[in-house]
C-alpha cells in the first residue's frame, strides 16, 4: 500500500487529497476516506521512526549527511480530517434542509440508504445523540445522519456538536490505526493490512449496535 502512495503521502498534496476525500464521502461513501487516512498515519510513524534513527546514527559519527523523506505530520493530518468531516457534515445537513424533499426521494431510491435510514431512526430514538458518535462508523451512517437530520429540520446547535465528537472519533481512531499498527507491526503491507482490518471491524460493530433491536428494559420503558 505504501508502495503505491509513496509519492503522494511524501507530499504536502497528502492533506488536500484527505480533507477533500473526507468532504465528499458524506456524499459519496465508497470514497476511501478510512483508508487514505491510516496510509497517511502509517507514513507519519514510518517517516518518523526512520528520522530517529538517522539522528541516532548520524550522532554516533556513522552517517555524513543525509536528506530525511518528507514525511506527513499526524497532528495536521487529523486536523484536516476533522475539519474536513464536519464541513463535510453541516454542508449535507444545510443542503438537505435547504430541500428535504429531494434528499427523502434522493435515499427513498437507493435500497441501502432506506434500510440504513430506519435503522438509524429507531437507534436514535433509543440511545439519543451518541449514536451519530457510533454512526459515523457505520456503512453510509454519516450520510443518513447528516441528510436526516436535515431534512427532518433539525436545529444546528442539536447537529453540530455531535458531529464534531463523530469526527473527532473517527479520524482518532483511523489516525490511531495506522500510527500505531506501523509502530508495533512496521510499515510493510502486514501492518497495513490489520489497521485497515480494524477498521472495518469496527465499521461492522457500529452497524451492529445500530440494527439490532431494544432490549426488553428499553421497551418496557418505552411502552
Amino acid at each position: 500500500m505504501l508502495e503505491s502512495l509513496g509519492a503522494l503521502t511524501g507530499s504536502p498534496w497528502i492533506y488536500a487529497v484527505v480533507a477533500v476525500s473526507v468532504l465528499l464521502d458524506v456524499f459519496l461513501p465508497v470514497l476511501p476516506s478510512g483508508v487514505l487516512v491510516i496510509t497517511a498515519a502509517t507514513a507519519a510513524a514510518a517517516g518518523s521512526t526512520t528520522a530517529a534513527g538517522v539522528a541516532a546514527v548520524g550522532a554516533a559519527g556513522r552517517v555524513a549527511q543525509q536528506v530525511p523523506r518528507e514525511v506527513p505530520s499526524l497532528l495536521l493530518l487529523m486536523l484536516c480530517a476533522v475539519v474536513a468531516s464536519v464541513l463535510g457534515d453541516l454542508l449535507a445537513f444545510r443542503l438537505a434542509r435547504r430541500d428535504g424533499s429531494r434528499i427523502t426521494r434522493a435515499i427513498a431510491r437507493s435500497r441501502r440508504l432506506t434500510s440504513a435510514q430506519q435503522r438509524l431512526g429507531n437507534a436514535l430514538g433509543r440511545g439519543g445523540g451518541l449514536l451519530v458518535v457510533i454512526a459515523r462508523f457505520a456503512p453510509a451512517g454519516r450520510s443518513v445522519v447528516s441528510l436526516g437530520a436535515g431534512a427532518a429540520h433539525r436545529e444546528v446547535k442539536e447537529f453540530l456538536p455531535w458531529s464534531a465528537l463523530a469526527g473527532v472519533a473517527w479520524t482518532g481512531y483511523s489516525a490511531g490505526l495506522g500510527y500505531f499498527g506501523a509502530r508495533w507491526l512496521g510499515a510493510g503491507w502486514i501492518g497495513a493490512l490489520v489497521s485497515v482490518l480494524a477498521l472495518f471491524l469496527a465499521g461492522s460493530l457500529a452497524a451492529y449496535v445500530i440494527r439490532r433491536p431494544p432490549s426488553a428494559d428499553a421497551a418496557g420503558a418505552t411502552a
